[in-house]
């Protein structure tokens, strides 16, 4: 190869090279959550709305054992009365108790909580949402390395059914 045919192939290899670092990785934001955070209206932390996007997509897909995942051991869970999750199973058993599943809608965090804002939908699974799809729903989280520590039903739909009960 000629000395000018090697520098320009030289070029053109490290142009790609530069060109390939420069828009790299998912089309979805950076890993840690803060393009899909800036994506939901309000202030909350995107490490936290990271983990609470992740938990309703995989619940909403009707991924009860992968929404079970996301929940740190021990954890807590209250909607409508408290339940305590010691292992895998109860926190199996609490995301399957979930009647709808829903879309992430709005977040905002104050001190440990942040309070998600969702809107309802059906999901694939025994129960069905009912009346409650398209209505919104708000749940308290706090979030703690990376998993849920606790899961409070708190304004909005906040009158809805305990685990278990029919919506």
């Amino acid at each position: 190869m000629k000395p000018a045919a090697t520098a320009t192939t030289l070029a053109l290899l490290l142009s790609l090279i530069a060109l390939s670092a420069c828009g790299g990785g998912d089309d979805d934001g950076d890993s840690d959550g803060s393009q899909q955070q800036a994506s939901i209206p309000g202030d909350a932390n995107p490490t936290d709305v990271a983990v609470i996007k992740e938990w309703v997509d995989t619940l909403r897909s009707g991924d009860v054992d992968g929404a079970a995942e996301l929940f740190a051991l021990p954890s807590v869970a209250e909607n409508g009365v408290l339940l305590r999750i010691r292992d895998r199973e109860d926190a199996r058993l609490f995301n399957a108790s979930l009647p709808c599943g829903a879309v992430l809608i709005r977040a905002e965090t104050e001190g440990d909580f942040t309070t998600a804002t969702f809107k309802l939908t059906e999901r694939p699974g025994p129960g069905t949402c009912g009346s409650g799809a398209g209505e919104e729903a708000q749940t308290s989280f706090v979030i703690e390395d990376g998993k849920i520590a606790q899961w409070r039903r708190v304004g909005i739909g906040s009158a809805q059914p305990a685990p278990g009960e029919a919506a």
